[in-house]
């Protein structure tokens, strides 16, 4: 058992009065305490039962779903329970929609059945279904370009394949396909899209995920094939015969309706109206429970906030944990939330964001001005025994919290080993036996030096330029 943090600070709970004359905007005794907060996530942080209660007890949980409403209700619950000073949410409205079933067979010349999945608010096929020849592209950008003679009344099929890597810097040369492909297919008059599964797996899933449907008149259905039978379909193309698909496709689209994110705060002693935003997003997609997309996110932002509400006093500045709503289907909750505090971004000191699955922490990447590196690398003296490298001074925060950065707000992101993380995104098999325990602790362990030292330190991290 981990001894109570009030004996283990000692002389250090100095450390949560110095003086505002001090230069430095960290001082020795913030980095001690910190230290301390850092050695106890990594002995005792249990992020790993936060994240098995919202799998097990809520499971799926897309945007305005039951399963939503049953998050959003689960998170307000867990918070009050971990020791949140405040908790409450706020409405946002998101559209909905509901899959249903979706099957593809190649009827000829070589019939057999294909593994595919509805990409995120596809319509259906017509009754009975539709049955077309298929036309290959090698990614979109190709679609684009084609006459719309070579796709009209086909299957346009987007073969781009995702190369792996620990940034998961393949996924964006990828996931135009998804995004973008079935506009672009319905503009040219195509029956039907499919697109080789955006992710990194050899595995008989397919990858569902959200795509442009704004404004798009006469969409089509649109799904992704799992990797296998993208290369089956490939082969088959390769010899020279026409490939045709049946698809038959049932989605529903639902009126729009409420959703929430759900904010939970430990506050400031001093200056309770300046904020850090640490968050993650509470939403999944529907096919399974979110471990990794974003169940261990949640646990690790609010674990963190456990952390520090443990100490025997409020730290200088409030930290605010917003789970966001939404994100799945293109960051509703963050930028609703960005709309309705516009006023309130100065006083954020600075947002940051873990949406990246669970694995280890490798890099500190920062989003400042450069008059304030210097606390960077303070906090990298705690974050360098982890495992953690330097990185750039580009970072988002991630998804949700680029709605901040457009805005001139500080961020700072802690990249996990995304190495494997595309295997199971978007997938059934995002589930809660690929999440490590010990990695969260380290996920902990480095997110709680972050955030103590953001809301503890004199002074602040200014803003930085923006187009706006």
């Amino acid at each position: 058992m981990f001894r109570p943090l009030l004996t283990l600070t000692g002389g250090l709970i100095a450390a949560l009065a110095v003086s505002a004359a001090q230069a430095k905007p960290l001082t020795q005794e913030d980095l001690s305490v910190a230290e301390v907060l850092r050695d106890r996530a990594l002995e005792s942080s249990d992020a790993y039962s936060i994240v098995e209660s919202l799998t097990v007890e809520v499971g799926p949980r897309p945007a305005g779903s039951e399963g939503d409403r049953r998050a959003v209700a689960w998170a307000q619950e867990k918070m009050k329970a971990l020791g949140f000073d405040r908790v409450y949410t706020e409405q946002i409205e998101v559209p909905r929609w509901n899959r249903g079933h979706a099957h593809a067979r190649v009827v000829a010349p070589f019939p057999q059945p294909l593994v595919v999945t509805s990409l995120g608010y596809s319509v259906g096929t017509p009754e009975g279904g539709l049955t077309a020849e298929i036309v290959e592209f090698a990614d979109v950008e190709a679609l684009i370009k084609a006459p719309a003679r070579k796709v009209k009344g086909k299957i346009a099929f987007i073969n781009k394949r995702m190369e792996r890597a620990r940034t998961g810097e393949g996924y964006g040369p990828a996931v135009g396909g998804r995004s973008k492909g079935m506009r672009a297919a319905a503009e040219k008059g195509a029956a039907a899209l499919l697109i080789r599964s955006v992710g990194t797996d050899s595995d008989r899933f397919a990858h569902t995920g959200m795509m442009s449907i704004n404004g798009v008149e006469g969409p089509v259905p649109a799904l992704a094939l799992s990797a296998p039978d993208a290369n089956l379909l490939e082969a088959m193309l390769k010899r020279g015969k026409p490939v045709q698909v049946q698809l038959d496709v049932h989605n529903q689209h639902l009126e729009d309706g409420p959703s929430f994110n759900v904010i939970g705060e430990i506050t400031g002693r001093e200056k309770p109206e300046e904020v850090m935003i640490i968050g993650a997003h509470l939403d999944s997609w529907d096919e399974s429970t979110g471990a990794l997309d974003d169940g261990a996110g949640v646990a690790i932002v609010m674990e963190t906030a456990r952390l520090i509400a443990e100490l025997p006093q409020r730290p200088r500045r409030t930290l605010r944990v917003v789970l966001y709503g939404a994100e799945e289907i293109g960051l509703v909750g963050a930028k609703q939330y960005v709309e309705a505090h516009r006023s309130e971004l100065d006083n954020i000191l600075a947002v940051s964001e873990s949406d990246f699955g669970a694995g280890k922490i490798w890099r500190f990447d920062t989003r400042l001005p450069e008059s304030k590196f210097a606390i960077a690398d303070q906090m990298m003296q705690l974050l360098a025994p982890l495992g953690i490298e330097r990185g750039n001074n580009k970072s988002s925060g991630g998804p949700d919290s680029s709605v901040f950065v457009a805005q001139g707000v500080p961020a700072f992101g802690l990249y996990q080993d995304g190495s494997d993380y595309f295997d199971y995104h978007h997938t059934p098999n995002d589930t809660l036996d690929k999440v490590d325990p010990k990695i969260l602790q380290q996920n902990v362990a480095a997110w709680v030096v972050m955030s103590f030292l953001t809301v503890e330190m004199e002074g602040d991290l200014g803003r930085i330029p923006t187009d706006n």
